[in-house]
């Protein structure tokens, strides 16, 4: 004879067994020609008593480029505002010598950095719904106000733009590659609001890539960051912006971590690490 005490321990052990499962990966996205911005958000805090540290907060993921810039030339060579100044809307972006292209591996760096916020509590909001060579954009004007306070759809907290650079070997005179990082510089009535906290977010993204043991880049800015004013997806954002170009594409050693999954994930812990600092330091 079985007693009913045990009985009901164990159906209760078992369900909460079966609860505790781990859930599956994100759902698939679709694509269009033309681009939106897509957003996520968590089933909430992991723990009744402890709330998870990014609840409430809003990330603007932008992976460079778009997949199918290069099938609609006339369109990425518009010109549109970039700051007040004009520039082309977009750009094919690079790749590595095996042919594998900057848009893919910004979208797939940007995919797996929104999980990791996504599991911080973050909402994340990406500037493109697809790596898909069918499409094209957005131009860079509408990248850098994708949540901005004032339009549509939740204002975002902080934005990271995701590129990877196309510097030739032996351009520089000395091997090109690593990382860094680019800031805003001060342009009157564009980036007076956003550039000191800025600042610090290319600092924490900085330190967080040089934990992650990613060499800083040895042709391009001081001590890994760089200040520029001539790119529209910085001057236009209202919100603390950086823009990480990852490592030099062109370079065996940097082509070889971009490549693999397993240096990409690398790369999105980095980014999400230093947007976790940012928000929460």
């Amino acid at each position: 004879m079985v007693h009913t005490g045990l009985v009901l321990a164990t159906v209760l052990s078992l369900a909460l067994a079966a609860g505790c499962a781990d859930e599956g990966g994100d759902a698939g996205r679709g694509s269009r020609d033309g681009c939106c911005a897509t957003s996520s958000t968590t089933g909430g805090p992991t723990s009744s008593t402890a709330p998870a540290p990014l609840a409430g907060r809003v990330v603007v993921l932008d992976p460079g480029h778009q997949l199918g810039n290069a099938r609609f030339a006339s369109r990425i060579s518009r010109r549109v505002d970039a700051g007040g100044f004009a520039k082309a809307c977009n750009t094919t972006g690079t790749a590595t010598g095996e042919g594998y292209p900057e848009a893919t591996f910004a979208w797939q760096v940007a995919a797996e950095t929104r999980r990791l916020l996504e599991r911080l509590g973050a909402r994340v909001l990406l500037t493109r719904d697809a790596d898909s060579a069918r499409a094209w954009g957005p131009c860079i004007d509408e990248r850098g106000t994708i949540g901005n306070p004032g339009e549509p759809g939740p204002t975002g907290d902080v934005r990271v733009s995701i590129h990877a650079d196309g510097v030739a070997t032996g351009s520089t005179g000395r091997r090109a590659h690593g990382f860094h990082v680019i800031r805003p510089g001060l342009r009157a009535g564009w980036t007076d609001d956003v550039r000191a906290p800025s600042e610090r977010l290319a600092v924490a993204l900085r330190d967080a890539l040089d934990a992650a043991g990613f060499a800083r880049s040895t042709y391009a800015g001081d001590e890994g960051i760089d200040v520029r004013t001539d790119l529209g997806t910085l001057n236009h954002s209202d919100i603390p912006v950086v823009m990480a170009e990852l490592g030099n594409m062109r370079d065996g050693g940097d082509a070889a971590v971009m490549e693999s999954p397993a240096g990409r994930k690398r790369y999105a812990r980095a980014v999400a690490r230093a947007i976790r600092a940012f928000l929460t330091g």
